[in-house]
Parts: C-alpha cells; structure tokens; sequence
C-alpha cells in the first residue's frame, strides 16, 4: 500500500496517542478499583498484606532477622532492575548513534508507519524516558527500602520518643512499593514503544496484548 509520507506520520502519532490514552485509562480503572475494592486487585491485596506484617514485625519480639531479610531481597531485586535500566539505557544511546545503518531493519515491515529518520529518533527518545523512568523509580525503592528497615526496628514502646509509630512504617513501605509497582510499568510500557519501531500497527496489537496480560495479572477473581 502506498501511503505518503505526512499520512505516515499522521498515523503514526495518531497510534501514539490512542494507545497512551487506553494504557492510562487503565491505570486510573486500576487505581478506582484498589482504592474502593481493595480486595479485587493485586496492588490492595499487597497493601493490606504489608500493613499486616508490619504491625506483626512491631508488636512481636524475635522478628528483627525476618524484616531485614525481607527488605534485603526487595533491595536486591530493586537494585537490578535500576542496573538493567541502565545498561538499556547505554543500548539506547547506542542505537541513536547508528540509527541509520539500522533503520532499514525497522522499516522492513513497517508498511503504515512513517519512514522519516527523525520520528525513528522520536521513537527511540520515548523508549529512552520510559528506562529513565523505571531507573530512578526502581532507585527511589533502594531508598525507601533502606529508610523502611531502620524503622520497622526501632522498639515499639518507645514511640512517644521517636515519632516512628506502625502507621507510619506502613506509609513509608507502601510509598516505596509504589515506586517499585510503577518502574515495573514502565518495563511493561516499553513492549508497545518497541514495537512502536517496526510500525504502529505492531504498537497497536502489543498494546492490546499488554492490556489483556496486565488484566489478568493486576485482578483476582472471586
């Protein structure tokens, strides 16, 4: 089909933004339901599950090992990805710097999408910020790990002197779990934005896909 270049362009951008906007309707239709229906979604579940085992680790003696080892597995597994951020992020660069010695490879299927050197860069630059963001999530979740595991140790009868109550503990840990929920996002964002390379109707479809696996990932049925 032969298409001119500004409807190229057109289409491409077109499936940009619809697919952005079904993704973030579904965030907001996800945070509705964790918020009113906490016990149909995943995020709720692990909400309650954390304040739960927070005020188990402050009220119960001898616990002191399981929380550090806890936080130490979380710690770990936030580290890497932020550091498997990073290398992607140097893939990207990469990618840039010989962009057009690989631009055929893209376009060898991208019979809809435009062909212009520099929305290829466009589309490069949208999957070198959804990595930046994931780094600096996933290491705002380093932090707030770190911050969590002096805290949830400080004696609980002694929280007059301090200020550090469970209430408090639980609103530092589901603040860093947030951050780590939303550097996962934006590892899964980053399936339509490459497929975005090869044309906007993969984008498309890898949207529609994502959508129905996030679905059935972020929901618990009865």
């Amino acid at each position: 089909m032969n298409l001119s270049a500004s409807w190229r362009l057109y289409i491409d951008i077109a499936t940009f933004i619809v697919c952005a906007l079904i993704l973030g309707l579904y965030q907001y239709r996800l945070l509705r339901h964790t918020r009113k229906n906490p016990q149909t979604t995943v995020q709720g579940m692990n909400i309650q599950a954390r304040q739960a085992w927070v005020e188990q680790i402050m009220t119960t003696s001898g616990r002191d090992v399981l929380a550090v080892q806890t936080f130490r597995n979380s710690t770990m597994a936030a580290t890497l990805m932020a550091s498997t951020a990073v290398l992607l992020i140097f893939g990207i660069f990469n990618i840039l710097s010989s962009a057009d010695k690989i631009g055929p490879a893209f376009h060898s299927i991208n019979s809809w999408g435009s062909h212009d050197p520099g929305m290829r860069n466009f589309k490069l630059m949208v999957l070198l910020v959804e990595f930046f963001i994931g780094f600096f999530c996933f290491s705002l979740a380093v932090r707030g790990y770190h911050h969590a595991g002096y805290m949830i140790n400080v004696p609980i009868n002694k929280s007059e002197q301090h200020g550090i109550t469970v209430q408090k503990v639980v609103q530092m840990l589901n603040r860093t779990s947030r951050y780590y929920s939303m550097g996962m996002r934006s590892y899964y964002f980053t399936v339509p934005a490459v497929m975005w390379l090869f044309g906007p109707v993969w984008m498309f479809v890898a949207t529609l896909v994502l959508l129905v696996i996030l679905n059935h990932l972020d929901h618990i049925t009865d």
